[in-house]
């Protein structure tokens, strides 16, 4: 799978990575494990992400730095490598400058309808992660080269991408793939699961007490709806990326096909939509208002104001509830 790339990337001296704006552990450990492949193979690298690395993925960027990207330090490199998203314009200032100053670009992602303007795309939809992918990366070129920080880095977007082993994107090849990282890595599961998930500050708490007091059912309780506005954020001193995990929380309501966290923030409503049935297919959901994903994740966004948005959205995933009752 990744005989040709590895090929590609060796003929250059100086390689750009980008991940994914609004970052997740997917996309940060993928991004954080190539340039570490990349240095060991002495190959010039530079780790790209036009937004913030989350507070709980930041001890991954002391592996390897990510920087934000400018002109003089994009004009260094001789190819791009973008992970984790299937469009250019996932990756934020990336998309206007590979326009203005066509270089080779490589793309290795796991979301549906890939973008076909790359050199070279690695797209495997059924991959629980772009993690287990760039696994394959030092599987196909040296495996001896996954030491801890590279398996913590791919381990910790597995476990993100996937809730924690829980969602049915798991297969076999996933479980082998984990247990191989703590093996070559020589951890524990939980000193990377502390790290992610046990990192969270009072106010963060305080957010997610606000917002779970707004969770509310509709169409006979299959679908479940939490909010976060940007008063709650003043009065919890908090900011976007402290939402990060808390559509789980309507997720778990017993009965529930789908949930979706919306954020008012200002610049309209922000969506993550998930789906815990195998009839409830998000992406399409998300589809009909600009966004997308995968069928059980998926993310979009609503002009606003709030409560337009969530009677618009509802109406829409009511639409998919109706099509699976008929006969």
């Amino acid at each position: 799978m990744f005989e040709e790339l590895i090929q590609k990337l060796k003929q250059y001296d100086t390689v750009g990575v980008f991940s994914h704006i609004r970052p997740d552990g997917d996309c940060i450990g993928a991004q954080i494990a190539t340039c570490l492949w990349l240095q060991k193979n002495d190959i010039e690298v530079y780790g790209f992400n036009d937004d913030d690395v989350p507070l709980n993925l930041q001890w991954l960027a002391e592996y390897f730095p990510i920087q934000k990207p400018d002109e003089k330090t994009l004009n260094k490199c001789d190819a791009f490598i973008v992970l984790d998203g299937n469009s250019p314009k996932r990756f934020g200032s990336y998309s206007d400058y590979i326009q203005d100053y066509p270089k080779p670009s490589f793309m290795v992602d796991h979301h549906p309808d890939p973008h076909d303007g790359f050199d070279l795309t690695i797209s495997v939809e059924k991959a629980s992660s772009t993690c287990e992918l760039i696994f394959h990366l030092f599987l196909q070129n040296d495996v001896t080269q996954v030491d801890e920080k590279v398996a913590k880095a791919l381990y910790t977007g597995i476990l993100t991408d996937t809730g924690s082993l829980q969602y049915d994107s798991v297969t076999p090849e996933t479980m082998n793939i984990a247990s191989e990282l703590l093996r070559l890595g020589e951890f524990r599961p939980n000193e990377v699961a502390e790290q992610v998930f046990s990192n969270k500050s009072l106010n963060q708490l305080h957010l997610l007490s606000k917002a779970m007091g707004t969770i509310e059912l509709f169409e006979d309780n299959q679908i479940a709806v939490m909010y976060v506005t940007e008063e709650m954020l003043e009065e919890t001193n908090t900011t976007n990326d402290d939402c990060e995990g808390f559509v789980a929380y309507p997720l778990s309501v017993a009965g529930i096909k789908a949930a979706i966290l919306f954020k008012a923030l200002g610049d309209g409503v922000k969506m993550s939509l998930r789906s815990k049935s195998n009839d409830v297919n998000v992406n399409k959901w998300a589809r009909k208002i600009g966004g997308g994903g995968h069928k059980k994740a998926s993310g979009a966004w609503h002009p606003g104001p709030l409560e337009k948005a969530i009677e618009e959205v509802v109406e829409i995933g009511s639409d998919q509830l109706v099509s699976i009752d008929k006969p």
